[in-house]
């Protein structure tokens, strides 16, 4: 989709339209992308990229697969850091995607995920000491959230768990806060988004995930 179309679109957004009826297999309809570090039962640490988290005041919401080693621990040990990658980092993120803490990997995942013990090293990404939880963070995104879970339930459809975690510590670069405040700088952060599993800052497309299913019809669009 060229500059010109977007812009068509978008002119359009707000004209009276006849809609159609469609049934999409997934709805990450632009979420924010965030890595989840959680603590294994041996005491090494699991890293996750999941799409499904909204925050209400102090509290992150997170929506996890049933069968994954985050969901396993989550429920074991309450310890979490979630850690928000900026778009540059899209690549790292993707590398994660096809990996598995679950040893066997459940029979869900067997056809599309293989098991990997250091997703930090297999991400390229670099562990460092968090303040007041067990689980480390992502040294390399520019938000890092220290968490404890305060309640984890099952979803309606029993596939999925519903994760809520108290907030406990804010870490962020120095270079996307304010200066002289807490407040993160809208103007210099840009969420790495996920949008119907293709990755996007706040701007044009960036890439897309191994899983998505129009990656082919999106590069003949441009």
């Amino acid at each position: 989709m060229n500059t010109a179309t977007r812009s068509s679109i978008s002119a359009r957004a707000g004209a009276s339209v006849e809609h159609m009826t469609i049934t999409p297999n997934i709805l990450y309809f632009g979420t924010p992308v965030v890595l989840l570090s959680t603590e294994n039962a041996n005491g090494s640490f699991n890293l996750a990229p999941m799409s499904s988290a909204w925050a209400l005041g102090q509290t992150v919401v997170l929506g996890v697969g049933v069968e994954g080693q985050t969901a396993h621990n989550l429920r074991h040990r309450h310890d979490l850091v979630i850690n928000l990658p900026a778009p540059a980092q899209w690549p790292a993120v993707e590398r994660l995607a096809p990996l598995t803490g679950r040893t066997p990997v459940p029979a869900g995942k067997r056809d599309a995920f293989r098991f990997e013990p250091d997703k930090f090293a297999a991400a390229g990404l670099r562990a460092e000491p968090s303040e007041v939880v067990r689980p480390p963070r992502v040294a390399e995104c520019p938000i890092q959230l220290e968490a404890r879970v305060t309640r984890v339930q099952p979803d309606v459809s029993g596939a999925f768990l519903i994760v809520e975690a108290h907030v406990l510590k804010v870490h962020a670069d120095p270079r996307i806060v304010v200066p002289g405040s807490q407040h993160v700088d809208p103007a210099t952060w840009s969420p790495l988004i996920y949008n119907f599993r293709h990755y996007f800052g706040l701007g044009t497309e960036l890439g897309h995930s191994f899983r998505s299913q129009t990656a082919g019809e999106a590069m003949a669009r441009y």
